[in-house]
């Protein structure tokens, strides 16, 4: 993939913006149809500019308002906020307490930084292949829930463009819950509790919910690969003795003899899982007949920034923004093909940008060969269509046909019945 030098950031935006942004495709998903007045014009985006500059309370009457702002300020970061009882860039004119956050997408947060107990390949804002395991898991695991515990239909998954992805909820009744509601999902998709001094993260009780049960038997899938072959969890016993912190004391000694006589993560599992599964142990109540599972669960489960989900006014960045470190695009994820994304070869800025500068160079031999005094007919590709950012907003586009079937569905559904009346 092309290196990305930050320095060129300025000018390479100036492109985007200008030529391979997806303006209708982005205006058409906020507007939401323009089904409630006044729905995009009240919208909160902000923009972070150079050296940090960050303007908060922008808001557009229109995709062209929002297309020539944009080009002017040469945003390198722009984040999406509420749709607000005023227009956010007259907040300032309204008397106090009546600017209030309305509705929002449904928004989840997930970064690899959070995991940074559980992984030993990278930390920080580091990742590779061997982690990014960790947010496909993540994605499968919320993704299940909100479309079969709450019935979600419109979920966008986003890659953050550096280590981590976003779920955009857009559904018309969840864009109107309240903080509390939203509070109340995610401390339902919340298992992993506990900061730093916390050891053990996960208890699971007697009865163990079916979010559990089906959140495991996703995990299982990939425990294998993940923990045990790319991250060797119980490779020696500085890693093992992690593992240790999380199992009841009563079973130390007879867990670390097999670890010392076994000599590879996948052995070692095998012998965890016979102890602390066997019906002795559990019947003098040595252990927690759900210990395999938290210990599962505390290196594999979906770890949430749950302040970004709840608050209705919180900002989050927006898809097709540019993350200004790596230069990469914050594109859309195809669910269809979730295990098969791979952040690395997601295209940066300066990619598509040269790859437009070629595309032009040979159209404009081209046109310069056929100057034959003919004008020429055929219609003109959209920039975006001529570069790899293409299929991301390819996967975009399926995302508003589904929201528009839907719309139009329900608009059906409310004229049918007004006509029963």
């Amino acid at each position: 993939m092309e290196p990305f030098d930050p320095a060129e950031l300025p000018e390479l935006l100036k492109l985007y913006y200008r030529r391979l942004f997806p303006y209708s495709q982005y205006y058409r998903w906020l507007n939401y149809g323009g089904v409630t007045k006044n729905y995009f014009q009240h919208r909160e985006f902000s923009f972070t500019l150079k050296d940090d500059i960050y303007i908060r309370y922008q808001s557009f009457n229109n995709q062209s308002d929002l297309e020539k702002e944009m080009q002017k300020m040469n945003p390198y970061k722009i984040d999406i906020g509420a749709v607000y009882s005023h227009r956010p860039s007259q907040h300032n004119t309204v008397r106090l307490g009546a600017f209030q956050a309305q509705e929002k997408e449904l928004v989840f947060d997930i970064d690899m930084t959070d995991y940074d107990d559980v992984r030993r390949c990278c930390s920080s804002a580091d990742i590779c292949p061997k982690c990014w395991t960790l947010m496909t898991m993540a994605m499968r695991i919320i993704d299940r829930a909100l479309k079969e515990d709450f019935g979600f239909k419109h979920r966008l998954w986003v890659y953050s463009g550096r280590r981590g992805v976003h779920c955009w909820v857009c559904d018309e009744s969840v864009r109107k819950l309240s903080s509390a509601v939203r509070s109340g999902i995610v401390e339902y998709l919340s298992l992993v509790k506990g900061g730093q001094d916390v050891k053990k993260k996960v208890h699971l009780n007697e009865k163990v919910h079916p979010f559990v049960r089906k959140s495991i038997n996703i995990i299982k899938k990939y425990f294998e690969e993940y923990a045990l072959v790319d991250q060797d969890i119980l490779e020696n016993k500085e890693n093992w003795d992690k593992i240790l912190a999380l199992v009841p004391e009563t079973i130390h000694d007879e867990l670390q003899r097999g670890f010392q006589k076994f000599q590879s993560s996948p052995q070692r599992w095998e012998h965890l899982k016979k102890v602390a599964n066997s019906p002795q142990n559990i019947k003098n109540e040595k252990c927690s007949p759900w210990l395999e599972w938290e210990i599962m669960l505390q290196y594999c489960f979906p770890r949430l920034d749950i302040n970004v989900s709840k608050g209705v006014n919180h900002l989050l960045k927006s898809p097709f923004s540019v993350h200004p470190k790596t230069g990469r695009i914050s594109v859309p994820i195809d669910f269809q093909k979730v295990d098969q994304f791979d952040p690395f070869t997601v295209p940066t800025i300066s990619a598509i940008c040269r790859e437009l500068d070629m595309v032009s160079t040979n159209e404009k031999e081209k046109a310069e060969n056929e100057a034959d005094g003919r004008p020429d007919s055929r219609p003109r590709v959209r920039d975006y269509k001529k570069t790899s950012l293409a299929p991301y907003v390819k996967v975009f586009e399926q995302f508003l046909e589904n929201l528009d079937k839907s719309r139009k569905g329900e608009l059906l559904k409310k004229s049918d019945l007004q006509k029963d009346f």
